[in-house]
């Protein structure tokens, strides 16, 4: 957990070690002077923003001892990540001189930062609010591109500034609630009418309401869409799961109920995250073990959000209507294997939609892809699109969703408007609780900095 801020100088590798360049980072009050004292270099009076080459020292019973040439680059608060005074030594990403280094600082003043601490200063110098220093980890962790842009799109304050418009939106309404307070013995002064009342509620609602919605999209573009592919043993569930990922990553035999077990990677497709799931076989079967896999299997059909079914014949009647029951309400790509084993499978003429591929030949996977993207229907998205990720963010959407509902109910029933005012203000604090604006304890900052890395 992470310690209350405090005046220490601190340090930490900011780049993982062994390859060719490593970056040291220092923050705080002595953060020029401590380096100074191990640089060859005088940067006690260096210009903020500058980048200076030359020498780690250690002094040594010998005298100078060389550790590594370095550029030092200076930054003077606030114009830095933390908005404290900073350094960012770059080295060779050896870890002798790394870690040579970050002792030589330690020994000069320094102590090791604790994970997520340059970014919780940051936060605590008002460098950035929290939603924004959310997104760094984020930014951090993103795998394709979608991640990339909503990451992006949150730490330059696209989502903090959809807050902001709804803070104002809220004090509005707030203080001509107030002012009703304050002058309800004067029965002929009037500040707003219930029906002007009711219309920036409504407006509010829906705009609190479209960012909850979002939720649900980010988390599937976040961890990856997904695909379960199903359908009877030894169609080629496996063999298409590895023609998918470009990998062997499932077992391929010609014996019935080979996969047992769920197996689950995930591939980019044009920018999007998939997550695909290569499933047991339906059948009956009265090997306990097989069993627990396809229960398994229909638990994965639940989760999905699109179902590829395989088969290596045209479906019977009842299979699909068995199909349909298993995947109700689900999005089903019906996709016929083993193309390059009936030639003539592509004229099979049947009511639902087919794809004719062969996963052993790469046939058709291509256009199965283009397939699966399109119908997953995600948005495209800019880096000025606001979609919710966090479920700290959709928890607090969701209690103001409910607040301001319950306002609605009451402007609608003409309650009093104090019990109004006081439902309003608690939006208020719904809201603030994603920027941090009311956070006054440092249990929840610990809780969300400490998954940062270290240096970070």
């Amino acid at each position: 957990m992470l310690n209350n801020i405090n005046n220490d100088t601190i340090c930490a590798l900011a780049t993982q070690a062994g390859g060719a360049i490593g970056i040291v980072r220092i923050s705080g009050d002595e953060a020029i002077n401590i380096a100074d004292k191990i640089f060859n270099k005088n940067i006690i009076d260096a210009k903020p923003n500058t980048m200076h080459y030359g020498q780690i020292i250690e002094m040594t019973h010998n005298g100078e001892e060389t550790i590594d040439d370095v550029v030092v680059s200076v930054y003077r608060a606030p114009h830095s990540y933390t908005g404290e005074n900073a350094i960012e030594i770059s080295c060779h990403g050896s870890s002798y001189i790394i870690n040579k280094i970050v002792e030589l600082l330690i020994n000069n003043g320094c102590r090791m930062a604790q994970a997520g601490e340059y970014t919780q200063r940051a936060f605590m110098n008002g460098k950035m609010d929290l939603s924004q220093a959310e997104a760094v980890a984020d930014l951090i962790a993103s795998t394709n591109r979608a991640t990339h842009k909503m990451a992006m799109s949150q730490l330059r304050g696209n989502f903090s500034s959809e807050l902001k418009s709804l803070r104002e939106q809220l004090l509005h309404l707030t203080s001509l609630m107030e002012l009703e307070l304050d002058f309800s013995d004067h029965e002929d002064i009037e500040f707003a009418d219930r029906t002007e009342l009711l219309n920036i509620t409504r407006t509010i609602e829906q705009h609190i309401s479209h960012l909850s919605n979002t939720f649900k999209t980010g988390q599937a573009l976040k961890q990856g869409i997904p695909v379960a592919i199903v359908g009877q043993t030894n169609v080629g569930k496996s063999t298409l799961l590895n023609r998918l990922l470009h990998d062997n990553r499932a077992i391929v035999s010609d014996i019935h109920g080979t996969t047992r077990d769920t197996i689950e990677d995930t591939i980019n497709i044009k920018g999007v995250c998939f997550r695909f799931i290569d499933t047991a076989g339906l059948r009956y079967t009265e090997d306990t073990i097989e069993q627990l896999g396809i229960e398994r299997t229909y638990k994965k059909i639940e989760e999905a959000s699109i179902v590829i079914w395989l088969t290596d014949q045209k479906p019977t009647i009842r299979e699909i209507k068995e199909m349909e029951e298993l995947t109700y309400g689900k999005n089903v790509i019906i996709v016929q294997n083993k193309a390059d084993l009936t030639p003539n499978a592509a004229e099979t003429a049947w009511t639902c939609p087919m794809l004719f591929i062969s996963a052993k030949e790469n046939i058709g996977i291509d256009k199965l892809e283009q397939v699966i993207y399109k119908t997953a229907n995600i948005p495209e998205i800019s880096e000025n699109d606001v979609i919710i990720t966090n479920a700290r963010h959709y928890e607090a959407l969701k209690k103001a969703h409910t607040n301001i509902t319950r306002v609605l109910n009451a402007i609608h029933s003409n309650m009093p408007s104090d019990l109004i005012a006081e439902d309003l203000r608690l939006i208020l604090s719904d809201l603030a609780e994603i920027t941090g604006g009311e956070i006054t304890t440092t249990e929840t900052l610990s809780n969300i900095f400490s998954h940062f890395c270290v240096g970070k």
